[in-house]
């Protein structure tokens, strides 16, 4: 495989920046991140592919862990063309792994939606799929949001086991309510398989949250939102979440599933590396033609998000990775430490080894964006999808 150096740019290798630096793939792997001085000295073959970024930023391709759908596609759709189609479009704005993220379906649908959507992996053209994520169906019908009531359902080991075959052991994440009753139970099962849960649609109490943390669910689903809010006297989940700093958190960064000043919060109180950035995009995002639905129901966008047509209930976001970037930087927080929610944190919170980092021996995921936020070049596994230059 022929290698590609880009230079000329500022490196943000994942937990650190790096001014006036270069970065050369071979073979799939980050090779070396060296400074443009060093550039400058070397002296490549006819086989690089030398790529000026002209002081772009070169980041590690973003890393979206709940995404629904994407251009039109997605996975209420229930196959694996479509989810192949979301790989192709969702390269094209810097994302270069993604967790498919299934609604709850009620009966034995969801079973085979899982299979479905499974079979795309290994076959993806664009982002790399690294597991799916299932939203439920074990979650707290206090806190639905957009989920339909009669899809939910109370723990079911056995039911799980089949979503587990189905999937070909491919769930990456999964969002649970810790107050319902054999949560423990189904914690220990996800952690036997190497499932990362995550509170979320959850009415849980402290104490709720509390045991669910001991069995091992450390991480939240969209923070602030379908979930019980903090009181003084039953910090309920979002205070468990802002309090105990070995919980990390998601969160939908586009200014209106939660305010702008609540970011400030959140960055006094959370480290972080605990905080990663998630569009929960659905399958209208980015679409640029044709009635827009999701989840079968028909949507329209208006005041920041996705509103079902029917009775204006939120349906979900229309963000992007690189404009929820571009958000967090408005909202206080500096360009390392956005991009770092959106690439090195998911990689940490969800266990993907040489990922999410500019690190020698890493997978070459590579997302360059210039000063006004606008992606530039990407590669994925050091092949080039994108390039502007």
């Amino acid at each position: 495989m022929s290698a590609v150096c880009l230079h000329n740019g500022v490196v943000m290798t994942g937990f650190a920046a790096m001014d006036h630096c270069a970065v050369l793939v071979e073979d799939a792997c980050i090779e070396d991140v060296f400074s443009e001085k060093r550039f400058e000295q070397k002296h490549f073959g006819s086989d690089v592919k030398i790529i000026d970024v002209q002081r772009a930023v070169i980041a590690p391709g973003f890393i979206d862990t709940h995404i629904h759908g994407f251009g039109g596609y997605g996975t209420d759709d229930q196959t694996a063309a479509s989810i192949l189609e979301m790989s192709r479009l969702l390269c094209q704005y810097g994302v270069t792994a993604f967790n498919p993220t299934l609604y709850p379906i009620a009966g034995d649908d969801m079973v085979d939606a899982v299979r479905q959507i499974a079979s795309a992996i290994g076959k993806e053209d664009g982002a790399r799929i690294m597991g799916l994520h299932l939203e439920g169906p074990f979650l707290s019908p206090g806190k639905l949001g957009v989920q339909k009531p009669d899809t939910l359902r109370p723990v079911d080991i056995p039911f799980m086991e089949r979503l587990w075959e189905a999937s070909g052991g491919h769930i990456a994440n999964m969002t649970v309510a810790p107050e319902i009753k054999g949560m423990r139970e189904l914690a220990l099962f996800c952690i036997k398989k190497g499932i990362a849960l995550q509170a979320g649609h959850t009415n849980a109490a402290y104490d709720n949250m509390v045991e669910g943390m001991q069995a091992g669910i450390l991480h939240s689903t969209h923070l602030f939102n379908a979930m019980s809010k903090l009181e003084h006297r039953n910090p309920n989940a979002v205070g468990a979440v802002l309090i105990h700093p070995e919980m990390s958190c998601e969160i939908i960064a586009d200014g209106f599933h939660v305010h702008p000043d609540v970011f400030k919060l959140l960055q006094r109180d959370k480290p972080n590396d605990k905080i990663v950035l998630v569009t929960d995009g659905i399958k209208p995002t980015e679409q640029k033609e044709g009635p827009l639905f999701a989840n079968g129901e028909e949507v329209v966008f208006h005041d920041g998000a996705f509103h079902r047509k029917a009775d204006d209930v939120i349906a979900g976001s229309g963000l992007t990775m690189i404009q929820g970037i571009k958000n967090l930087v408005s909202f206080g927080f500096s360009l390392e430490d956005a991009v770092k929610t959106a690439t090195f944190n998911p990689a940490q919170v969800l266990r993907y080894t040489r990922k999410g980092a500019l690190i020698p021996g890493y997978d070459a995921d590579i997302t360059v964006f210039d000063k006004d936020f606008n992606i530039k070049t990407v590669l994925v596994g050091g092949s080039i999808k994108k390039n502007e230059f």
